[in-house]
């Protein structure tokens, strides 16, 4: 019975989830454009979008009223991780870039230690990618559950277990065009001279003195 109930508190992750696989059909992933707030009314809550800022950091842009009360205050603008302990943040930045990269759906395992007016608490987390209007993938939309009694705030929680699911289309690749043979190149043409750039170049000729003429000429005497 405990086990049933524990699921049943975390209905909400299933609905957002639900709604971002109709709204993704066919596709590896719908657009931030079309998240429509009233198609996850019911989960409204516990939903949130976050922006890709730098790799492995995510800021929230928009978060329902259950992430601020874990929080103990708004949480809109706060990197994704602030609800993470620092022993379990790396591995939240390295799962966030495998869903904007890979890319992914993903579901994680949570659970905040008890402490001073702060009973044990569990929770989930689910990722789901999105992209933006420029299309790139940078923005997810995910939910953020703790079912139990919350205490005191602000909650951390550490990352007991994640469930990283590849997204798969049902669209097959298009098949690759058949290249045609490349054809040889033709043999390069002989120049052609162009007039006007080019002199013609004269024969070469040696000219001998004539036989009838002497070898030897005077040129200047000095007789009177």
């Amino acid at each position: 019975m405990t086990q049933h109930v524990t699921e049943t508190g975390f209905t909400p992750l299933s609905q957002v989830e639900a709604y971002w696989e109709a709204l993704r059909g066919t596709r590896l992933m719908p657009s931030r454009s079309e998240i429509d707030p009233r198609g996850i009314e019911q989960a409204l809550e516990y939903a949130f979008i976050v922006e890709r800022i730098a790799p492995g950091i995510a800021r929230l842009r928009i978060a329902g009223s259950h992430l601020s009360d874990l929080m103990g205050m708004e949480v809109r603008g706060m990197p994704l991780t602030a609800f993470i302990t620092p022993a379990s943040r790396r591995q939240l930045s390295d799962t966030l870039e495998e869903v904007f990269e890979t890319p992914a759906t993903c579901t994680m395992m949570l659970h905040s230690e008890k402490g001073p007016g702060m009973p044990p608490l569990d929770a989930r987390l689910t990722l789901m990618p999105l992209k933006s209007d420029l299309g790139d993938v940078s923005r997810v939309l995910g939910a953020l559950v703790a079912v139990g009694d919350m205490g005191r705030s602000p909650r951390r929680f550490d990352v007991t277990a994640t469930a990283l699911r590849p997204i798969v289309t049902n669209q097959t690749p298009p098949l690759l065009a058949k290249r045609e043979p490349r054809k040889p190149l033709p043999a390069p043409k002989p120049r052609a001279e162009v007039p006007g750039f080019a002199e013609a170049k004269a024969e070469f000729r040696t000219e001998t003195p004539r036989r009838d003429a002497p070898y030897l000429r005077l040129v200047k005497t000095d007789d009177d």
